[in-house]
């Protein structure tokens, strides 16, 4: 029988259920999917705490690769025996499962040159990084970003992309060990936020100007030094609240630190329309299967070891990216 992980009130990470689950026949635009890796975002943290409220009960996970095993009626993207992968928001919850009924249309199909662990370590953390550079904005060489939480998942792949471009990367880091894995992965300066003054310190790698762009995915803490940041009428773009939401402001503060831009984007409007999503994906499964960027896996997890998975990541354990292996 297969197995899922579920949960039927919010709360911590004891909330979520190992289960098993029946997978029936794919309905019409449906097909049966066996999983062979899941991944593990922060943002399953928020569906599991309400911070993004869902009807419950309800599966946890958004993001998973495998092998099509059936096809309901009028789906003509994927057929029996393809390699794929998925991400997205609502339309795809349910990952932390082994085998599961889905709708045809996030379906992605995977070259030969991704292995499945790859791609379900990726998917959505390597579409979130294309569309931030290639999307976001009008990157030149020698642009500079600030990039937070650099050692992470989103961190590590940001980096290595923004290199290609020629950009000048600022990571902001916990500790030296992960300082370590930033420069590894394109870094020029790392940031130990626990420690030393992010703000201050940007403008001294900057000779006083600033960054062209600041990738703030922790929120709260590190909004206000996110601003300060950045230089005259550069781009604030907030791509996740790990830290709490941003307090509400007056937009007249943007206006006073520089003219500033600020963007709050969603992965899902950015892979709406199939063909942007199939150039995106694209462009990234070209990158990495040609080894320019890599992906780190530093975390594997068994489907039942769900709970631990949630204690760690939002612990700031982790590094890199982190999967279920089925």
């Amino acid at each position: 029988m297969a197995k899922a992980v579920r949960f039927y009130e919010t709360g911590g990470p004891e909330v979520l259920r190992y289960e098993d689950v029946e997978v029936g026949d794919p309905g019409p635009g449906q097909v049966r999917l066996r999983h062979v890796a899941v991944g593990l975002n922060y943002a399953d943290t928020y569906f599991r705490n309400g911070t993004y409220p869902i009807p419950l009960p309800n599966g946890m996970g958004v993001e998973a690769s495998g092998v099509v095993q059936a096809v309901g009626e009028g789906v003509s993207n994927v057929t029996v025996g393809d390699r794929v992968t998925y991400t997205g928001f609502l339309n795809t919850l349910g990952a932390y499962s082994t085998e599961r009924l889905i709708s045809a249309a996030p379906l992605i199909k995977l070259p030969d040159t991704i292995a499945f662990e790859t791609a379900a370590a990726m998917t959505m953390r390597g579409l979130t990084s294309s569309y931030l550079m290639r999307r976001i904005y009008d990157f030149k060489p020698g642009d500079s970003i600030l990039l937070h939480a650099a050692a992470g998942g989103v961190g590590l792949i940001v980096s290595q992309w923004a290199k290609l471009l020629g950009l000048k990367v600022i990571g902001t880091v916990s500790s030296e060990a992960k300082a370590e894995i930033a420069r590894a992965h394109g870094c020029d300066h790392t940031i130990n936020y626990s420690h030393e003054d992010v703000a201050q310190r940007v403008r001294e790698l900057t000779d006083g100007v600033g960054v062209n762009v600041v990738f703030d995915s922790v929120g709260k803490n590190t909004f206000a030094g996110s601003l300060d940041s950045l230089k005259r009428r550069g781009l604030m773009v907030c791509v996740g609240t790990a830290s709490g939401p941003i307090p509400p402001f007056d937009p007249v503060l943007l206006a006073m630190k520089g003219s500033l831009y600020l963007t709050r984007p969603a992965l899902a409007d950015y892979i709406a329309d199939p063909a942007e999503k199939a150039a995106l994906a694209g462009e990234l499964f070209d990158h990495v299967g040609s080894g320019r960027i890599k992906i780190e896996i530093n975390q594997h997890y068994a489907l039942q070891d769900a709970v631990q998975a949630h204690r760690d990541l939002e612990s700031r354990k982790t590094t890199g990216s982190s999967i279920f292996v089925i």
